[in-house]
């Protein structure tokens, strides 16, 4: 059994990154492997091997589809776009690989290479914002001209550069895949960056959703909203009333009843098991309302 052809065309689009930047009269050429060199002002830092071992594998059989772009430095070539194809293509052993050179200064590749990764949206949060925060200060661009030239809102630019606010080390754990953007905003409104750290450990260690971290950082300003924790005393009394009126309900209606959550918050169910059945539970309550 062959490969699935939805793998197949994934790894195709996966090897085809920066279509936007080649022009038709482009001079595609050969250059050997050794002679090209990463962009040191690359905004992305990481790439996952996993990743970069399926694009190796698609370049092995399908070859470089699209060639990277670069400038002349010398006797060096420079990748203004491209790089994870071209790690895959060290990875894969190639000796040679095709590049379109384009005749470009430092300042405009450094500028490109920002521009094309940000547009290609696949930068972690950290990556984004130390690109666009790049833009701001060697370009002299404002939020609006940032989100006029990648075609997002201001307020999304701006969500992204509050970001770097944030400790490194929760900075990382956003690098590291281990929370999202959406849990790392979250942990911008607390300032404190001993308490920053511990909640981003505790929403990876305890698995918890943007939602719920969310909730955490609000009691955590403010206590006074955080949900009082009851005594056993007061627990096993609460317990025990609770108990007594869900055997209340379940005598009134005749059947199973389940109640779950507190005296402040919770859901009850009422089962039937027929047409027959809901109808008298109906007319339970119809008669309760006529009292």
């Amino acid at each position: 059994m062959g490969r699935k052809i939805g793998r197949g065309i994934s790894e195709l689009l996966d090897n085809v990154e920066d279509v936007r930047i080649p022009n038709e009269d482009d001079n595609i050429l050969n250059v050997n492997i050794s002679k090209i060199f990463p962009n040191p002002n690359q905004p992305r830092k990481t790439f996952k091997e996993d990743a970069l071992k399926e694009l190796s594998d698609s370049i092995k059989e399908h070859g470089i589809i699209q060639p990277l772009i670069v400038r002349k430095d010398d006797n060096k070539y420079i990748i203004i776009a491209g790089e994870r194809r071209y790690r895959a293509a060290v990875m894969a052993s190639l000796k040679q690989v095709p590049v379109i050179v384009r005749d470009v200064d430092e300042k405009q590749t450094k500028e490109i290479s920002l521009i094309e990764n940000l547009q290609r949206e696949d930068l972690n949060a950290i990556e984004e914002g130390e690109a666009m925060r790049e833009l701001m200060i060697s370009y002299h661009l404002t939020q609006e001209e940032i989100a006029t030239r990648l075609g997002k809102a201001r307020p999304s630019i701006a969500n992204t550069l509050r970001l770097l606010n944030l400790t490194k080390d929760v900075q990382q754990l956003v690098r590291n895949g281990l929370i999202s953007a959406g849990h790392a905003r979250s942990l911008v409104a607390i300032s404190n960056p001993v308490q920053q750290i511990e909640m981003g450990v505790r929403a990876v260690n305890e698995g918890w959703s943007v939602r719920e971290l969310e909730k955490r950082v609000k009691y955590y300003l403010k206590p006074e909203l955080a949900p009082k924790k009851l005594s056993k005393e007061k627990k096993d009394k609460l317990t025990l009333e609770m108990r007594e009126f869900v055997d209340d309900l379940t005598k009134v209606f005749e059947t199973k009843i389940r109640l779950i959550g507190n005296e402040s918050k919770g859901r009850i169910s009422i089962d039937y098991y027929s047409k027959d059945d809901l109808q008298r539970i109906y007319e339970v309550i119809q008669s309760v309302k006529q009292k």
